[in-house]
């Protein structure tokens, strides 16, 4: 199997999954309980998940392993099974892919903050060099730390990676549009800070995920691109702004209305989009659709 890169180099815009944490909530899972132990107690209906994007069209399904660093799964007294959720997690989503889908091990931001001194970053990297190293023996051939802010977590996140695993590796931050029209994380960083510093750090395709929906996500690209016009790039958007309505969380954008920006994202220089919370098989069988049209 080539590598995302690979593909890319040959002018692909490739597909990847939609949103798996609202998915799981809609399959049962209970405010506070922990998702990764799915992985152990409920794979089928992981694996069901996975198998609705890989039918959908997706060339690539993640793993269900957002939280599944030893400082998240800490609180629910879980740390200790790191090694075995996260094997658990690929082992899943590799048998939903078969062997001509990427796998993309999933690793999100530990909850730690440097500058508060909550964490060092010798023990970042260390939770971050568990977690892949068991998603790439699990069977993940790429891994894409995502959600992150801050830069020195992303990149003790994409160095841990790299020295441990032989996987490619994706980093996805999520970034505000501020009054100004522009964008920053949480932590202040811009696409093209990110941009600059995940290229010194090694990162083979670089993007943004959650935090907007498609529309946004367009100048994002584009901000990214006026710093670098060859690293791939990956785009998991929203599936709108959420709204909250008869207490729940709603993501009111339908595939319809995100794939009307769709060509705008590739012309905007996207080479992989998938989506981010409230989207669903729908939203990427509509991504897929409309990519097969313009390419």
């Amino acid at each position: 199997m080539n590598t995302l890169a690979d593909d890319i180099k040959k002018g692909i815009v490739l597909i990847s999954d939609g949103a798996w944490g609202t998915f799981l909530q809609d399959k049962g899972l209970a405010p506070g309980e922990c998702p990764e132990l799915w992985n152990l107690e409920r794979p089928e209906d992981v694996l069901a998940i996975a198998r609705s994007y890989i039918d959908a069209g997706s060339d690539m399904i993640e793993t269900n392993s957002f939280g599944g660093n030893s400082f998240k799964l800490s609180p629910y007294g879980l740390a200790s099974k790191v090694t075995e959720i996260n094997k658990a997690a690929a082992r899943i989503s590799r048998k939903a892919a078969g062997n001509n889908r990427h796998v993309l091990g999933s690793l999100g931001p530990t909850g730690k903050i440097l500058l508060m001194g909550d964490v060092t970053v010798e023990e970042l990297y260390e939770a971050f060099r568990e977690q892949a190293v068991a998603l790439y023996e699990g069977g993940a051939d790429a891994l894409v730390i995502e959600t992150m802010s801050d830069l020195d977590e992303s990149r003790a996140a994409v160095k841990a990676c790299k020295e441990n695993t032989s996987a490619e590796v994706l980093c996805t931050m999520t970034f505000e549009k501020t009054a100004d029209n522009t964008f920053h994380t949480m932590m202040g960083v811009t696409p093209s800070e990110m941009t600059r510093e995940m290229l010194r750090a090694g990162a083979d395709i670089i993007g943004a995920n959650c935090g907007n929906g498609i529309q946004n996500m367009i100048g994002i690209v584009r901000e990214i691109r006026s710093i670098d016009n060859s690293i791939p790039v990956l785009i998991h958007a929203n599936a709108g702004a959420p709204v909250y309505q008869d207490g729940k969380t709603i993501y009111p954008e339908t595939p319809e209305q995100m794939g009307a920006y769709v060509k705008t994202l590739i012309d905007a220089g996207a080479n992989i989009i998938g989506g981010c919370c409230g989207t669903t098989p729908e939203h990427i069988r509509k991504i897929v659709d409309l990519v097969k049209k313009y390419l």
